[in-house]
């Protein structure tokens, strides 16, 4: 899996899966379950990652999407 987004904003990272889910795209959401461990205060971003074989696909479907 590779990382495509890197984010502690929620509605980002919601539309981010969106974005994905209508390009085809199968992602994977890593650290969300730390981050609410921690009480969502920011330490542990969670992580939007998807198939090397859809990378590049989805760096495009994502472009417009600032990182953060």
């Amino acid at each position: 899996m590779e990382l495509v987004l890197r984010t502690n904003d929620l509605v980002k990272l919601s539309y981010a899966q969106h974005l994905l889910s209508e390009a085809g795209i199968e992602y994977f959401v890593a650290d969300q379950h730390i981050s609410a461990v921690e009480g969502n205060i920011g330490a542990f971003p969670r992580r939007l990652m998807v198939r090397e074989a859809d990378l590049a696909n989805a760096r495009l479907v994502l472009s417009g999407v600032e990182p953060g």
